[in-house]
């Protein structure tokens, strides 16, 4: 499964490449902005999936002949609402747009809510086909989504749909996936409903990951989405570009937690201090984030212009900083998943005021690419000063970590680097 998310995000990385190049800055700015909302609204089923693969994973495990059985009702009420949810986004298509900052394409605007919650179903199955054990299967669908989405996008940008075309690939792959699961899945689950839980209670139970991990993905796109409002096209899609490379230090982080996670909850329960894995995980970021930054300060136009060509090489001089800025956003991620691994929330004080705070000072920065950079390297500076800080500080009480619970982390594609 890690490798196929791992080669998930290299298809990933190839779809963001091929359309940099094919709709030029300021379609690829639009697009940015599309896929960097896309991403926050993926949060909550990243968590859910941890939830329901834990939950029908003990059940099956245990011989529960009705391991699952709230599944089939969990996907029809997703189902209804994503019904709702359609004919919302289609009504209100322009306000999407504007609050995107993408007026120029309402209708892709309209595809980012039903993305959600098509992500949202599509995270059940497959954390309930993790917890029957079908690892192949939910590896293989990684895989299959990201190359049905490049082609269902180019195929769309073929036909001339440009920018809108490019992201509902996104949903058109999604419903494609979850269709093809659902008949494997069918086959295990069991008939009835006999001790289901309701949909909401499933997402109260995910509740406070989903929280913490949605902050950390609006820290790390929604500067994207804030860049689209305040500069002009071109200039956008020059800072997207850059950005998509900052970000490659976020495959490191999510990679490493998901062995900090584990880890730090055996430590607590065995009485360990288990600050060292933090430390040793915060450290083995730094090492590969510094010379990461010292390439794209010695080479930042050269890897521009072959990544994404020429016309994108004006965000060279923000790329080494929004490396430093990503950098110190990994070193939060880690810090936010130890904290939940040993089932603290009171630092998600933290991250809503660091979410507030970075879009007021990028607004006040303006449009000028480096300065952005500069802005979002102090918030974030300040935001993992403060979180490793408070990591580091409180020591962790056994009773509170479960030996038998997993603790609820997102896998690597929550945070996407596109």
């Amino acid at each position: 499964m890690a490798l196929a998310v791992m080669a998930g995000n290299v298809l990933a990385l190839v779809y963001t490449i091929v359309f940099a190049r094919k709709l030029g800055q300021t379609g690829y700015g639009s697009l940015s902005a599309l896929i960097s909302t896309y991403i926050i609204l993926m949060v909550p089923g990243a968590a859910v999936q941890t939830t329901v693969a834990r939950e029908v994973s003990a059940a099956f495990a245990a011989g529960d002949p009705h391991a699952g059985a709230g599944v089939r009702r969990w996907l029809e009420g997703l189902v209804a609402a994503l019904v709702v949810v359609t004919g919302i986004s289609v009504l209100g298509r322009h306000v999407l747009a504007a609050v995107i900052g993408v007026k120029d394409v309402p209708w892709a605007a309209a595809g980012t809510l039903p993305s959600g919650c098509l992500w949202l179903m599509l995270s059940i199955e497959r954390g309930a086909l993790q917890g029957f054990h079908r690892y192949k299967l939910v590896g293989a669908s990684w895989i299959a989504e990201a190359v049905a989405r490049l082609l269902f996008a180019l195929a769309l940008v073929g036909a001339g749909a440009g920018v809108t075309g490019a992201f509902l690939g996104t949903p058109l792959s999604l419903a494609t996936l979850a269709l093809l699961l659902l008949i494997p899945l069918a086959r295990q689950l069991p008939r009835g409903d006999r001790g289901a839980h309701p949909l909401k209670d499933l997402l109260v139970r995910a509740g406070a990951p989903v929280a913490a991990l949605a902050l950390v993905a609006w820290m790390q796109d929604g500067n994207v989405i804030i860049v689209k409002h305040i500069a002009t096209g071109r200039q956008a899609g020059s800072y997207a570009a850059a950005a998509v490379a900052a970000k490659a230090i976020m495959w490191v982080a999510v990679g490493l937690a998901l062995y900090l996670v584990p880890e730090a909850a055996r430590r607590a329960r065995l009485r360990e201090h288990p600050t060292g894995v933090l430390t040793s995980t915060l450290g083995l970021i730094g090492l590969v984030g510094a010379p990461m930054v010292l390439l794209y300060a010695a080479a930042g136009k050269t890897i521009l212009r072959v990544a994404f060509g020429h016309k994108f090489v004006s965000s060279a001089g923000a790329l080494p900083w929004l490396g430093v800025a990503l950098c110190l956003l990994a070193f939060t991620y880690l810090a936010v998943q130890y904290h939940l691994a040993l089932h603290r929330w009171r630092f998600v004080g933290l991250l809503v005021a660091a979410a507030i705070a970075q879009p007021l000072v990028l607004i006040a920065i303006g449009a000028h690419l480096t300065p952005i950079a500069l802005g979002l390297l102090a918030v974030n500076g300040s935001l993992a000063a403060g979180m490793v800080t408070l990591a580091l500080r409180v020591r962790p009480s056994p009773a509170d970590v479960e030996i038998d619970e997993e603790p609820a982390a997102p896998p690597a594609p929550a945070l996407s680097v596109e």
